[in-house]
C-alpha cells in the first residue's frame, strides 16, 4: 500500500484526545474524534457541526473525504450529512463534520467518540472544454432509474 505523508496540527481544544488514526491495517481511512467540551445530544432530524480539534495539510493533488462511520449509523442513526465532505488541499482551518440524526431518539455524542472517517484520495485537475454536442452512447440521457428495478 502506498503511504502518503499528511501533516496534522493539534489544536488546543483537542487536549489529550488522539490524532486521527487507522483502526486496522486494512482500514481505508483514519477516524476523526468529536472534540466537544462535554457530551452533546443530537436530536432526531437535526444536524450539527462537530469540531475535531485538528487542522490538516492535505498534499497538493489530493483531497480528504470525510465519510460516515457505519457503526455510528447502525447504532445511533447518525451519519455525515454532506457525505462525502471534502477537505481541499489549500484549506488550513479546523476540520469539522456535519452530522445528522436520522434516528427516532436523541443521540448522545461524547467527547472523544469516533464520529467519521477521513480518506485521502487523488484529485484530477480537469480542463473544461465547452462543446456544441457530446459523443453518443447507448444509454444517452437516461438516468434516475431508467434501467428499471
Amino acid at each position: 500500500m502506498e503511504r502518503l505523508k499528511v501533516k496534522v496540527k493539534r489544536l488546543p481544544s483537542l487536549g489529550d484526545l488522539p490524532l486521527p488514526s487507522k483502526q486496522s491495517s486494512g482500514s481505508s481511512g483514519v477516524d476523526l474524534y468529536a472534540c466537544f467540551e462535554g457530551d452533546v445530544t443530537l436530536e432526531p432530524g437535526r444536524s450539527m457541526l462537530v469540531p475535531t480539534g485538528i487542522s490538516v495539510e492535505v498534499p497538493p493533488g489530493f483531497e480528504a473525504q470525510v465519510r460516515p462511520r457505519s457503526g455510528l449509523a447502525l447504532t445511533k442513526g447518525v451519519t455525515v450529512l454532506n457525505s462525502p465532505g471534502t477537505v481541499d488541499s489549500d484549506y488550513r482551518g479546523e476540520v469539522k463534520v456535519i452530522l445528522i440524526n436520522h434516528g427516532t431518539v436523541g443521540a448522545t455524542i461524547r467527547r472523544g467518540e469516533r464520529i467519521a472517517q477521513m480518506v485521502f484520495c487523488p484529485v484530477v485537475d480537469p480542463v473544461i472544454e465547452e462543446v456544441d454536442c457530446l459523443d453518443e452512447t447507448p444509454r444517452g440521457a437516461g438516468g434516475f432509474g431508467h434501467t428499471g428495478v
